[in-house]
């Protein structure tokens, strides 16, 4: 089995077109509270899509950070609270998986906050793993959260046979050990 999980929407609708004529199915990760977050989250539901919530998290690199991203410095309530908001803005969502986050990932208060709440709430988390120092599979066990991880990024190249040569990638994991877990994000080539 193999689960693609298209990350970044929101943004903008330039390839809601093209996602209504994919014909399988496919993971839509929906940053929250942008522009067309909630009418993309309609559409993907509409179409049968499963709906995750893509939570900012903070990343070592200083990049500009969505507003109401996740810091390590954060009080249990304050990320309590940023999930909340952000589950109520994406309220289909059966999952959430994190949108940069390699210094949060790797912050087991952080993630043990993180987790705890979506554990109340009966949700699945997918680790990006945008480092290898995550941590996040470790907390999820302890917490008893229902828990899968990134095997393989599809378009870090914005290159057709890159893309092509991440799947079969995929795919030889799959084969390997019963599934496997790509992310690509919004974009055209990628679609």
């Amino acid at each position: 089995k193999i689960a693609i999980v298209i990350d970044d929407w929101g943004y903008n609708l330039d390839n809601i077109s093209l996602l209504k004529e994919l014909s399988f199915p496919l993971t839509v990760s929906i940053l929250p509270h942008l522009r067309y977050s909630r009418e993309i989250a309609q559409d993907a539901q509409r179409l049968g899509l499963e709906v995750i919530l893509h939570l900012p998290m903070e990343p070592h690199e200083k990049f500009r950070l969505e507003e109401n991203t996740i810091i390590t410095s954060m009080s249990e309530a304050q990320i309590r609270d940023i999930i909340e908001a952000d589950l109520e803005n994406i309220a289909v969502a059966k999952g959430v998986n994190n949108h940069m986050g390699s210094k949060a990932t790797e912050d087991y208060p952080t993630m043990n906050k993180v987790l705890g709440a979506l554990k109340e709430k009966h949700i699945f988390f997918l680790d990006s793993l945008v480092t290898r120092k995550s941590i996040c599979a470790r907390v999820a066990k302890t917490l008893k959260l229902p828990f899968v991880k990134r095997d393989v990024f599809l378009d870090n190249k914005e290159d057709p046979e890159y893309i092509k040569q991440q799947l079969y990638q995929l795919k030889r994991k799959a084969s390997a050990y019963g599934y496997a877990v790509g992310i690509g994000h919004d974009r055209t080539l990628t679609l």
